[in-house]
């Protein structure tokens, strides 16, 4: 008899991660079955998809109040399949809001339920460790700070490491990156400067014009300076593109469609949206500044309830322990502070060639301890919650 396992997957990271569980769990047991929530990844690695995955990319805490109605039938339907035919193990991946009520629900009917990707718990929202503990058999993370503050509140959790530290290697190779996206790079020896405002149009509409508005400050500058911008969609790109005609007209910036580790592969310095994009530089170990902007509906009531309280709020400063990266939040972010520190980071003194080194070295260091064959570890984890194997 087959055993089953469904995931539920939001948008396409959590859609990436599906598929090499997938893989993995189907290494270690040939007969099991996926069904669930699903991107184009999970399916191709032979996931029954019920439900797109773009359905659950919905951010923010009040952005998803415009798509109750759509992932409330959603979550009914989910709910009614799932108990009245429930699988050997249910995995929620990521979309905590919409993930954790469901497997709460079906644990409590017996049955066994994984978290995959801890909720930012240590972050915001600390009331949230309790719905965790009542939701989940395991939560996996992909952090090591994530498990210890996990278990010091008595919630089971697993280190597993990150899937893009084993797919990125230790050693990017800039010039071949380079020559693929800028084939006359050789005769143009000026800096090469990433853009990338986000992978939603949110984040885009928020940190866009600013983004544009950097380059313009930037191009007067540092006139040799060339630009690189991957963008995640068909839309996020228009969005971007208006703000570039607005902000920037008379900057020359090469647009493309994804291509966003090459992008930073080739790149000598990334300004980017505050999230997984700012891991994916610091393993091809590339210097960064980081920006993020909320809605103002959002970051007001997160500030009225005080549910954000962090020393800091990027990838690379959370795992090192310090300020490895400028970091700016908020109304923090202006042309003026970011163009000031891009030209900082990029000068040839000796003290910016030092502090570029100390980066490397610092971020291979990081890439090192979350390379754990996190794929294989987490349909491990997986089949021994549902007692598979």
């Amino acid at each position: 008899m087959s055993r089953r396992i469904v995931i539920i997957a939001g948008e396409k990271s959590g859609d990436r991660l599906g598929a090499g569980l997938i893989r993995a769990a189907r290494s270690l047991c040939p007969d099991l079955e996926f069904g669930g929530i699903a991107g184009p990844a999970m399916r191709d690695a032979g996931c029954e998809s019920w439900y797109d995955a773009s359905e659950l990319a919905v951010m923010g805490l009040v952005e998803p109040l415009a798509h109750l109605p759509r992932l409330w039938r959603i979550t009914r339907d989910l709910e009614s399949r799932l108990l009245s035919d429930p699988p050997d193990v249910l995995v929620g991946i990521d979309s905590p809001d919409f993930n954790l009520r469901i497997e709460r629900r079906l644990k409590r009917a017996g049955v066994p339920t994984v978290h995959y990707v801890s909720p930012s718990v240590w972050a915001w929202r600390h009331s949230r460790v309790k719905v965790l503990r009542a939701s989940c058999d395991q939560v996996l993370c992909l952090f090591p700070f994530e498990k210890s503050y996990l278990e010091r509140h008595g919630v089971p959790a697993e280190f597993i490491g990150h899937p893009l530290a084993d797919d990125i290697p230790r050693q990017a190779d800039v010039t071949a990156a380079r020559n693929r996206l800028l084939p006359d790079s050789g005769s143009r020896p000026g800096p090469v400067i990433a853009l990338m405002p986000g992978s939603r149009l949110g984040e885009v509409s928020r940190l866009g014009p600013v983004f544009a508005q950097t380059a313009d400050w930037l191009q007067e500058r540092i006139p040799e300076a060339r630009f690189l911008a991957p963008m995640a969609t068909p839309a996020v790109r228009a969005k971007f593109e208006q703000a570039l005609r607005q902000y920037a007209p008379g900057c020359a910036i090469n647009l493309f469609d994804g291509r966003a580790h090459e992008v930073m592969a080739a790149a000598d310095l990334v300004l980017l949206a505050s999230g997984t994009a700012s891991l994916e530089a610091m393993l091809l170990k590339r210097p960064m500044v980081v920006a993020y902007r909320f809605s103002s509906a959002t970051y007001l009531l997160a500030r009225m309830l005080r549910l954000y309280a962090l020393e800091h709020f990027s990838l690379p400063n959370l795992l090192a322990g310090e300020a490895l990266v400028p970091e700016y939040l908020q109304a923090e972010v202006t042309p003026d502070r970011l163009g000031t520190e891009i030209v900082a980071l990029l000068s040839p003194a000796e003290e910016s060639r030092d502090h570029r080194r100390y980066l490397q070295d610092r971020f291979d260091e990081i890439h090192a301890s979350l390379r754990q064959s996190a794929d294989e570890r987490a349909a491990r984890a997986v089949l021994k919650t549902a007692g598979i194997g």
